[in-house]
């Protein structure tokens, strides 16, 4: 069921919601949070499409916030906000209002999200595009315990995963973090199976995917070794290859879907390690709403301090005290660290 309501108000949309639900029969609906979506016209569908899926495993009050720009300096003067009211099979699991601010309200986004907010429920905030420079400072980001950006979908991801390191705070996180997050399993348990001392290790992906960066500030960070970050044709990931003592210990995947995973003296393995859908990276980070501290870890190590343990690495050779300090580490701490 949907409700059109045109140049309106925060209590006539919750006057709506309840008119809705009493109209298909359902007057008590359970939902678990409120999911704050912030984007554009451009991105609103595929936006709202995934945030309805993610809703099958997290029911919830969908709030999607569109600012619409005005051309004209008229217009911009006039504030006006226009609501589509969602109820039942047209909402996924819960309820959706998506909300359209004109004019002056588009400062005012939050004031318009307040009184819409589930009573005594947890707010998550998404970022679909154009993600603020502070998210936690951003006055809808202050509404929320969790706050979701997306690295891959800046202009440049290298330089937005530095802005985030240095406003980081606990509970930011990036989906870019999400998609690496069977890979990181998949080299904890590799490193499982093995008992020897990583030396250094290679990541490779596509030119300036946020992605490949953190999972290789991950590693570095969790396993004191260098890191070498090498480009491929994708798509993402493509490939970690992780040296011991013993042998290398490699995970490729070519296709974006199927993985082979090589360990010397043991069989290679074909492991399913499929690209998700970012409706499954929204479910996974409505999983938990507590600060994510691996992902604080990691992005405090810093793309700059990555890139320049590699052109240490580099330059000091075989003998030189990166690769000194690489080798004193032991396979039993390594381990440990992965599986964080």
């Amino acid at each position: 069921m949907k409700i059109d309501l045109t140049d309106t108000t925060s209590s006539k949309i919750n006057k709506a919601l309840v008119d809705g639900r009493r109209a298909i029969g359902t007057p008590a609906v359970g939902m678990v949070l409120t999911l704050v979506l912030v984007t554009d016209e451009e991105n609103a569908y595929d936006a709202l499409k995934a945030a309805n899926e993610a809703s099958r495993e997290h029911p919830s009050r969908k709030l999607v916030v569109v600012k619409r720009v005005s051309r004209s300096a008229r217009d911009r003067s006039k504030a006006r906000l226009d609501a589509e009211v969602r109820v039942g099979v047209d909402a996924g699991t819960g309820e959706t209002v998506v909300l359209r601010l004109y004019g002056e309200v588009i400062d005012h986004a939050q004031s318009v999200v307040l009184p819409l907010l589930l009573p005594d429920a947890p707010v998550v905030v998404w970022w679909a595009a154009n993600a603020p420079d502070n998210p936690a400072k951003d006055p809808l980001g202050a509404l929320a315990q969790r706050r979701v950006t997306d690295t891959y979908a800046a202009e440049n991801p290298i330089d937005e995963l530095k802005a985030r390191a240095s406003v980081y705070t606990p509970g930011d996180t990036d989906l870019a973090w999400s998609r690496i997050t069977p890979w990181r399993s998949m080299l904890a348990a590799a490193l499982d199976q093995v008992d020897c001392k990583v030396t250094s290790v290679r990541v490779e992906g596509e030119e300036l995917n946020a992605s490949c960066e953190l999972l290789g500030m991950w590693l570095a960070e969790r396993l004191k070794v260098p890191v070498v970050r090498s480009v491929s044709a994708g798509p993402g990931l493509t490939a970690v290859r992780l040296d011991t003592d013993c042998g290398p210990i490699e995970l490729r995947r070519t296709d974006g879907s199927l993985a082979t995973l090589a360990i010397e003296g043991q069989p290679d393995r074909a492991v399913a390690l499929n690209r998700r859908e970012t409706s499954e990276l929204i479910a996974e980070e409505l999983r938990r709403l507590d600060p994510d501290d691996t992902y604080a870890s990691t992005l405090r190590f810093g793309v700059e301090r990555l890139e320049a343990e590699i052109a240490d690495g580099a330059g000091a050779g075989d003998g030189g005290a990166p690769a000194k300090k690489a080798a004193s580490g032991n396979a039993s701490a390594a381990k440990k660290a992965a599986s964080k």
